[in-house]
C-alpha cells in the first residue's frame, strides 16, 4: 500500500491563517471530487474559519476524561475506519490527553499516512523542536508543545503562510485572533513588531532549506551538475597564507548581502606529502570562520583548484572567493597559478572573486636566470 502524501501549512505566528488556508484547500479538493473529511480542526471561535469548514464532513471527536475533566481529541480509530482520501488535521504539534493511543498528534498523522491516507496539517514555526530555544530567546515564551523537524521536513509539500507584522497586529486588535480579554497582553508581549518580524524571517529561512533539499535530490536523481541555489552560498578557498583572515571577512560580507546567505571555507591538503600551511595559522582561520557563522571543510587533492571547484559544485556554491597571488609578476608569467585554474574550472555558473590584499602586493621576486 503506498504511503499517503503530507502537506504542511507552516505559519510564521499564530493567527496568520493556516487553518483557514487548510480548509480552503480541502474545499477545493472536495469540489474536484476528492473524498475529504475534517479529522480535527480548531477554529478558536473565528467566524471566517468556521464558515470555511461548512459543507465538509467532520469525523466526531473522541471524549476522554483526565483528572476529573473531559477533553476531546481526534478519534484516530474512527478516521482510519472511515478511510477518506484526504484528512484535514489541525495543530500538528499538539500533545494528546493521556489515554490516547499516542502522546502526540504528529504520531496520529503518521498512522494515517501509513494507512495510505493523504493529510493536510498545520504547524507554527515556534513549535519546531530545533527552534525551541531560539524562539524562547526572541519572544521570552517557552513552547512546551513541539514536533521533530524531520516530521515536517519529510512532507511532500510545505507552504509558508505569511503576513506582515503590522497586518497581524491589526487582526489581533480587531479581535480576529484571540478573545478580547487576551488581546492587550498578546500585543504587549508575544505579538510585538520585533518578535513577529524575527519569526517571519526564521520561517522563510527554514522553508528555504527545505526547498534546497528538494532541489538537491532532484539534481542528483536526474544527473544535473549545474548548481541550482535558492540563496547565495559563498565558498572561500584558504591556502593557509597570512591573507586568510582578510578573505574570510570578505566572504562573510559577500554572503551577508542577501537574506539567508551563508559561507563556507575550504583548505586543500596535497596528496604529494609536501609540507602544508602552518597548523597554528590554519587553526586561527578556522576559529574565525566558525565565529562568523561559517563552516570549515578540509579536502585532499593533487590539484587544489580542481578540489576547490569540485567542493563548490557539491555544496551548490554560487560564488568562490580566492586571494590574489602572492607571487611576483615574473613568476606568474612563467607558471600558471591556482587562481587562474579555479577561474577556468568554475565555468559560467559559479562566479569567482579575486580579492587583493597587502600580502599580494609584497610578493618576493624570483632570481632571474642569465639570458642565453
Amino acid at each position: 500500500m503506498p504511503r499517503g502524501r503530507l502537506r504542511v501549512y507552516l505559519g510564521a505566528a499564530p493567527g496568520v491563517g493556516k487553518t483557514y488556508d487548510m480548509l480552503e484547500e480541502g474545499q477545493r479538493r472536495a469540489a474536484r471530487g476528492t473524498d475529504v473529511v475534517i479529522a480535527l480542526v480548531e477554529d478558536h471561535g473565528r467566524l471566517p474559519t468556521r464558515r470555511m469548514a461548512e459543507g465538509l464532513e467532520t469525523v466526531p471527536r473522541r471524549t476522554l476524561t483526565y483528572r476529573g475533566t473531559e477533553f476531546t481529541e481526534m478519534d484516530l480509530d474512527a478516521v482510519l475506519a472511515r478511510r477518506p482520501a484526504l484528512a484535514l488535521v489541525d495543530e500538528l504539534a499538539h500533545t494528546n490527553v493521556p489515554g490516547s493511543r499516542h502522546g502526540k498528534r504528529w504520531q496520529d498523522v503518521e498512522d494515517l499516512l501509513d494507512a495510505g491516507i493523504d493529510v493536510i496539517t498545520t504547524v507554527n514555526i515556534q513549535h519546531l523542536e530545533s527552534l525551541n530555544d531560539v524562539v524562547e530567546q526572541i519572544t521570552g515564551t517557552r513552547q512546551h508543545e513541539t514536533v521533530p523537524d524531520d516530521v515536517v521536513r519529510r512532507a511532500d509539500q510545505i507552504e509558508v503562510v505569511d503576513m506582515s507584522a503590522e497586518a497581524l497586529r491589526r487582526r489581533m486588535a480587531n479581535g480576529d485572533v484571540y478573545p478580547p480579554e487576551r488581546i492587550e497582553a498578546a500585543l504587549t508581549h508575544f505579538f510585538r513588531i520585533g518578535n513577529l518580524t524575527a519569526l517571519r524571517e526564521i520561517a522563510l529561512l527554514w522553508a528555504a532549506d527545505r526547498v534546497e533539499e528538494a532541489l538537491l535530490r532532484y539534481r542528483h536523481g536526474h544527473g544535473i551538475q549545474r548548481p541550482w541555489s535558492t540563496r547565495e552560498r559563498v565558498l572561500v578557498a584558504l591556502s593557509g597564507g597570512p591573507e586568510g583572515e582578510t578573505l574570510v571577512r570578505r566572504a562573510k560580507r559577500i554572503a551577508s548581502r542577501g537574506a539567508g546567505g551563508e559561507f563556507l571555507a575550504v583548505h586543500v591538503t596535497r596528496d604529494d606529502g609536501l609540507a602544508g600551511a602552518p597548523p597554528a595559522r590554519l587553526a586561527r582561520q578556522r576559529a574565525l570562520v566558525e565565529e562568523l557563522g561559517g563552516t570549515w571543510h578540509t579536502v585532499r587533492g593533487e590539484h587544489p583548484a580542481r578540489a576547490v571547484v569540485d567542493l563548490a559544485r557539491r555544496v551548490d556554491a554560487t560564488q568562490i572567493v580566492i586571494g590574489a597571488t602572492r607571487h611576483s609578476r615574473l613568476r606568474n608569467i612563467l607558471r600558471r597559478g591556482t587562481g587562474e585554474a579555479v577561474i577556468e574550472a568554475s565555468g559560467d555558473d559559479i562566479d569567482v572573486y579575486v580579492v587583493t590584499h597587502s600580502e599580494a602586493a609584497h610578493g618576493r621576486l624570483l632570481r632571474r636566470r642569465p639570458r642565453r
